[in-house]
């Protein structure tokens, strides 16, 4: 044991979203029970490179008395957890289940709708460009310039309905997901997109799930970078397709 730097978490901040998790090397980081928890001292070398990642900023660096870190324990685990992911993987491949881990965004739910809509309606879509992954898109593409600009969590169009005229109409379009895409690639990529166009908006769509705040959290931090004030309206969609907030950033 020593006084060393280590990894804190804060539990009343933590929201359970795990984008900490995949910038963790060491795997030192899992969710338990909607919580991201350091599983054990060893892992954890105190260097930090999950900081930054967090939009709640529930993780800090502290200095307390802990046992030093191992990295041959590292290594061990590491494979461990590989093992862990494979058996994962052939289960979802052979009985068709998906493993949440704790995860609230992973969550199975089923939703029984009955609608009077009426049906084989053609609707037109408002979509004026190509690309549309955030990944895919060149800052300097000139649809952007002078762009109202919507950044769309992937999973909004699939659970809200009217997606295309109430939000896609007029607008240049970028999309990604917070928590299996690399957020800090998207936060340099927007990042661009701020300085190099005059943007006359930004809105951003999320889900209420709350690793879907890294795509806000992605914005906000480019509109800084950038050096902008330009408002930022955040709407929180709901899983079964209703929009639960609106507000500013």
């Amino acid at each position: 044991m020593a006084v060393r730097k280590i990894v804190h978490i804060d539990e009343e901040k933590c929201n359970g979203c795990g984008l900490c998790i995949p910038n963790c090397a060491e795997g030192a980081l899992q969710i338990v029970d909607g919580k991201a928890k350091l599983v054990k001292d060893i892992y954890c070398d105190g260097l930090g490179a999950c900081l930054g990642h967090c939009p709640q900023d529930a993780i800090t660096i502290i200095e307390r008395e802990a046992d030093e870190f191992d990295e041959k324990a590292v290594e061990e685990h590491l494979k461990s957890q590989n093992k862990h992911e494979e058996v994962k993987s052939n289960y979802v491949h052979h009985h068709g289940h998906h493993i949440g881990g704790g995860c609230p965004g992973s969550q199975l739910r089923q939703f029984n709708r009955v609608t009077n809509e009426p049906q084989n309606v053609n609707i037109t879509s408002r979509l004026r460009q190509w690309p549309v992954q955030l990944s895919l898109v060149p800052p300097t593409a000139p649809y952007l310039n002078g762009a109202d600009l919507l950044i769309t969590a992937d999973c909004v169009p699939f659970a809200y309905g009217n997606y295309h005229n109430d939000f896609l109409k007029d607008r240049a379009v970028v999309v990604g997901c917070p928590k299996l895409d690399d957020i800090e690639y998207y936060t340099d990529k927007l990042t661009d997109i701020i300085k190099l166009n005059n943007l006359e908006s930004i809105t951003v769509l999320k889900m209420e799930v709350p690793c879907c705040s890294g795509m806000m959290f992605a914005a906000k931090t480019a509109r800084d970078r950038a050096g902008s004030d330009i408002p930022i309206k955040v709407v929180t969609i709901g899983i079964e397709g209703d929009i639960i907030k609106r507000e500013y950033v």
